[in-house]
């Protein structure tokens, strides 16, 4: 019979790469995990590891079960620590995973009201699935996923928080600088800076380049926010930024947001869960607190330049 503790110990020695780190990762001795390792190959009447020297591969029958480990272990722990939150009088803690670069600073004005009105509820907030977060929404390490591009799951619920306009930012020195709006193939001979994401998933090029069939000349990838409107103020190149951020650093760096196209591109930022966690009060509450206004975070809804301090 497949017991929950055969699928930690196949985790674990795939995760360490050998037996004796396995075991200390699992306060085992290397001898006691040796001899678990045999009678679970014994229990299910198969192989799961084959031998090379002092190493260990995993057959076809181990690779199912370490997929089954991944998608299964991570649920049993998630359920284990909300139990143990209850069980100390405490809420929960609620995890949000962010695919927006430039959405730190909105969720910053709204988790400070959010922690003042939920006190037992802790929150902490995962960068490192910022491009990968529907895996870890439906594997249970995340309880939020905060993004602009959702992506329809059987399980999953995406709800809209707040619309904006997504703008290109050039320096004021740039020969677009003057112009009422960008077409695209005044991009063809330009360096665009963005984010580190597949450009698939760019609305600049699936929305705006690629039905157009034009291709930037160079695209830069940059991971923060501040090296890319500085990179553009200097003339380095061009990038698009969600119009609340680029008036922000507008405001004091000599950059001038553009509309892409004349009628511009309106987006929206969608904040994902998972349908079974429905009914916890203080997710709900989080994301009725997300969505109090249906504004972007300058203020405005799409469309709207914010007004100049």
């Amino acid at each position: 019979m497949l017991e929950r503790v055969h699928l930690m110990i196949i985790r674990e020695v795939d995760r360490q790469g050998s037996l004796t780190a396995a075991a200390h990762a699992l306060h085992l001795t290397q001898s006691a995990l040796s001899h678990a390792v045999r009678k679970i190959e014994r229990q299910l009447g198969t192989p799961i590891w084959d031998r090379e020297g002092r190493g260990l591969r995993l057959t076809q029958a181990g690779h199912d079960l370490l997929a089954l480990a991944n998608r299964l272990l991570p649920q049993f722990e998630h359920a284990e620590a909300r139990m143990s939150q209850y069980a100390q009088g405490r809420r929960g803690t609620l995890r949000i995973g962010m695919e927006c670069h430039p959405c730190y600073q909105w969720l910053r004005k709204v988790v400070a009201p959010y922690l003042a009105g939920w006190p037992d509820v802790d929150v902490d907030v995962k960068q490192r699935f910022q491009f990968g977060g529907i895996g870890a929404l439906l594997g249970y390490d995340i309880d939020v996923l905060v993004t602009p591009d959702p992506l329809q799951k059987p399980g999953l619920h995406f709800a809209p928080v707040f619309d904006y306009e997504q703008v290109l930012i050039v320096a004021r020195t740039h020969p677009l600088a003057s112009v009422a709006f960008v077409r695209p193939e005044q991009l063809a001979d330009e360096t665009l800076i963005s984010y580190p994401v597949d450009p698939h998933r760019l609305d600049l090029y699936n929305r705006f380049l690629t039905p157009a069939g034009i291709v930037p000349k160079r695209h830069k990838v940059i991971e923060t926010t501040d090296i890319i409107v500085q990179m553009v103020a200097s003339g380095r190149g061009v990038a698009a930024l969600p119009l609340w951020l680029a008036d922000e650093h507008a405001d004091r760096m000599a950059l001038v947001p553009l509309r892409l196209g004349e009628e511009g591109m309106a987006k929206q930022i969608f904040i994902g869960t998972r349908e079974a966690d429905g009914e916890i009060d203080y997710l709900r509450a989080f994301i009725a607190l997300a969505r109090q206004g249906q504004t972007d975070p300058g203020g405005v809804g799409s469309g709207e330049r914010p007004p100049k301090c």
